[in-house]
């Protein structure tokens, strides 16, 4: 076991219940803030991680293993598929996308989240009902 063991097992676990609480209805859709505090902490952790590794100490973790790899690719897939979700929403509430495609592909879950904070609180400022389901 690794000192970061117990806060990735962490991370895992409030994966899940998001998941859940959102399944359930039992945590609210729509709010901005959900997604900013998340990308608000996620640049905490990752400012920890520069400091100990250097801003590209992720290189060397992806391109060393086969699941490092594996990993990798899959962000990329993922970031891939939620910017192609989200540029539309992006444009349709009056959000530059420009900008928040740049910041998902310099810091990944960083940025994007930021980004989808940005544009559900333009959707909320503009009035719209979230297209989400409830």
């Amino acid at each position: 076991m690794t000192p970061f063991t117990i806060p990735a097992a962490l991370g895992a676990l409030l994966l899940a219940a998001v998941a859940i609480g959102l399944a359930t209805g039992r945590l609210p859709r729509g709010s901005w803030a959900v997604p900013a505090v998340l990308s608000a902490g996620f640049l905490g952790v990752s400012l920890l991680a520069v400091a100990d590794g250097g801003p590209l100490g992720f290189w060397t973790v992806h391109t060393g293993t086969l699941w490092g790899l594996q990993v990798w690719l899959d962000l990329l897939i993922c970031a891939g598929v939620a910017l192609f979700a989200w540029v539309p929403r992006a444009r349709a509430a009056g959000v530059a996308p420009a900008p928040w495609v740049a910041a998902t592909l310099a810091t990944g879950g960083i940025g994007l989240l930021a980004f989808v904070a940005a544009v559900i609180r333009a959707e909320r400022r503009a009035g719209r009902p979230s297209p989400m389901p409830a």
